[in-house]
């Protein structure tokens, strides 16, 4: 408590010094300035806003660097800088060490987030003085997170959101996974790159690792598992938000040893993994847990287990979409005699093929496959060169998430693209115009509007008949059916309604599953039986609407339109049953005397209006064929165009609802997959 103490009043004393020599420097820098009027005005200005732990060199580079535009403060500026550069010199304040579990620990101490780094310390102090971590400076742009890489991540959110209520969540929870990593990695470092080292138990990760580093940070042994938990190395700072995404905590956080080989790792994030196959499960989670969020991975294998089938069915066969962020390194090559090491390389490349990896030959993008002994050193260079190549590069997070998206895309591929059905067009989905006629047809006969022309054809038939008829002829069929025994309304007629009733259900209920069935074919499973689910619903009350549309829509109630001939017509069958009455009359006033005796008038009169009352029943007959058929089939039209808008209204639109609705998210899933060409 005394040396810490002691510290602290040294640190205080300094700064109360320092505050005091900043003081004499601008009051120097103020008298220069006002040498040079507003320029001296300016500096003076300038000079306090500075915060109390900044350098000469730091407010020379701030506040001339703001106004060094020719403005007129320019030269009082410059000469505050030079003044306050040349009373003090550039210092580095010492900080007691503290452990970073014990007491006094601060979360925003960047020397506290990376642990203790003993090791790293011991074997810096022993080689030379160690030096502060360089600051990391950006030579690129930031990585292109926008363009089509956001394009295709909003298609997907739009795709999850659009999705939701016709696919079940296990279906989507791959997408929406992908979704909140990419944006947890884009709020995150831009310009590190986070890379695992993993690989099977004894093949030499942790060595690797600290070969890597230039410093033992991981333990390595005999004893199996060694690599208990992941441990991360940056060689730049920053990198903390990224460790505590991945769940290292600060205690497992190392620096690498500061020298000239660490400048080409710049940027670089390292993670050391358990065994993939270790005995231990929280192993085996943490490996499974690490590699979702890397941005790349290094995979080890040793000439032993290079074709171990759980490293390639469970881990490399899965991730061959992400090969251009994957290393594969043949270690311990110094245990192969002679020409072995090529032999085993060449097999391991034979094997990645199979398993679907592209391999990063002759300049084409895809795996490094590299061979090298982290014990010896052998390789080493190559792979580091490869990985300063690859970090400085800042697109591995970009790839890595394209890569996920690629995965995720073709998981989806089912539920959202099909084969399309016999005899029709790949790509082409709804429902054809032949389909929806042969739907209305089909309403049309359950609703009977064939039937319902005809009966409309008759009636207007029989009214022309008793508009133009003979009315002797009709007296005489009236007296004759009612002289019949059996008539009309004797015959039973309850069983064939009831009958005729469960057919047009049925008709209906058919019609209905042939257009569900001829609009859900070529769609995914989901998309058809969501389209078949929306006829069912929509046909629920069908029938009984259709039976409403056959009383209201059907026969007109009411008398038939007469047309213009019809007058005449009733005038003309007037007239012959006037000429019948006269030559009657006439034949009787001679025989009862009244009139002189002359048959030849009366009974032409009598014959002409007897022939004439037929002739003129027929001709009316003729006449009226054409306007009855015409008003039966306005009849009928009107009840078929009745029919086909209820079963539209309730069958049709919400089947075409549902297709639009597939097509919506069609559209949008080929914006994930990023090509026109991904529905075949």
């Amino acid at each position: 408590m005394t040396a810490v103490t002691a510290v602290t009043d040294h640190t205080e004393r300094d700064e109360r010094e320092e505050r005091k020599e900043r003081k004499e420097t601008e009051g120097r820098a103020e008298r220069e300035g006002a040498a040079a009027g507003r320029a001296g005005l300016a500096g003076r200005a300038a000079g306090p806003a500075n915060e109390p732990g900044m350098t000469g060199t730091t407010a020379a580079e701030g506040p001339a660097g703001a106004a060094g535009t020719g403005h007129p403060g320019e030269a009082g500026r410059s000469g505050q800088a030079s003044a306050r550069t040349e009373q003090k010199p550039a210092r580095t304040e010492q900080k007691p060490i503290r452990s970073p579990e014990g007491p006094g620990q601060s979360a925003d101490d960047p020397e506290d987030a990376w642990g203790d780094g003993l090791i790293a310390r011991r074997v810096a102090d022993a080689s030379k003085p160690a030096t502060t971590p360089r600051a990391y400076a950006p030579t690129a742009p930031p990585t292109p997170y926008d363009g089509p890489l956001r394009a295709r991540l909003d298609a997907l959110r739009e795709l999850v959101g659009l999705s939701r209520t016709r696919l079940d969540t296990g279906t989507l929870a791959e997408a929406g996974r992908v979704l909140d990593e990419a944006d947890a990695r884009r709020r995150l470092s831009e310009r590190h790159t986070v890379v695992a080292i993993a690989g099977a138990t004894g093949s030499g990760k942790s060595t690797l690792f600290n070969a890597l580093a230039g410093v033992m940070i991981s333990d390595t042994g005999v004893r199996r598992p060694t690599t208990a938990a992941p441990i991360g190395c940056s060689w730049t700072d920053g990198a903390a938000g990224l460790l505590d995404r991945l769940g290292i905590p600060g205690r497992l956080r190392r620096r690498p040893l500061q020298g000239p080989g660490a400048d080409e790792l710049q940027g670089l994030v390292l993670i050391d993994l358990p065994d993939h196959d270790s005995a231990v499960g929280e192993h085996r989670e943490h490996v499974d847990r690490i590699l979702a969020l890397v941005d790349a991975v290094i995979w080890v294998v040793d000439p032993e287990k290079y074709a171990d089938a759980m490293l390639h069915e469970r881990y490399l066969r899965p991730m061959a979409g992400h090969a251009e962020v994957t290393f594969v390194v043949l270690n311990q090559i110094d245990r192969l005699p002679g020409d072995a090491a090529d032999q085993v390389l060449d097999d391991l490349r034979r094997l990645l093929d199979e398993d679907g990896i592209a391999l990063g030959e002759h300049g084409e993008p895809g795996a490094t496959v590299l061979a090298i002994s982290a014990l010896t050193g052998d390789g080493i260079g190559e792979l580091r060169e490869a990985l300063g190549q690859f970090t400085q590069e800042r697109g591995a997070a970009v790839r890595r998430i394209s890569a996920d998206l690629d995965a995720a895309a073709e998981r989806l591929r089912p539920v959202y693209v099909a084969g399309a059905p016999r005899g029709r067009r790949p790509g082409r989905v709804g429902l054809s115009e032949e389909a929806r006629e042969e739907f209305a047809d089909r309403l049309a006969d359950a609703v009977g509007a064939a039937a319902a022309g005809d009966a409309a054809e008759r009636a207007w038939r029989r009214h022309a008949g008793k508009a133009c008829g003979d009315p002797w002829l009709r007296l005489w069929r009236w007296y004759e059916s009612q002289r019949s025994p059996h008539g009309a309304a004797a015959t039973p007629v309850a069983l064939p309604v009831v009958d005729e009733e469960v057919t047009a259900r049925q008709r209906v209920e058919h019609a209905v599953r042939t257009v569900a069935d001829e609009a859900a074919a070529g769609l995914p499973v989901p998309w058809g039986q969501a389209v078949r689910e929306a006829a069912a619903r929509g046909a629920e009350g069908l029938p009984e609407a259709l039976d409403k549309l056959a009383v209201t829509a059907g026969v007109p109630v009411g008398r038939p339109p007469r047309p213009n001939w019809w007058p005449a017509a009733v005038l003309a069958q007037a007239a012959m049953s006037m000429l019948q009455v006269v030559g009657g009359l006439w034949l009787l006033g001679q025989i009862i005397g009244i009139a002189d005796p002359n048959l030849g008038v009366p009974v032409l009169l009598m014959l002409a209006g007897i022939v004439g009352g037929p002739c003129v029943e027929w001709a009316g007959r003729l006449a009226a064929r054409g306007p009855a058929r015409r008003y039966g089939h306005e009849a009928e039209r009107r009840l078929r165009e009745a029919a086909a808008g209820c079963g539209r209204a309730r069958v049709l639109d919400p089947v075409a609802a549902e297709l639009l609705r597939y097509l919506e998210v069609r559209e949008q899933y080929v914006r994930v997959t990023g090509t026109r060409g991904a529905l075949g």
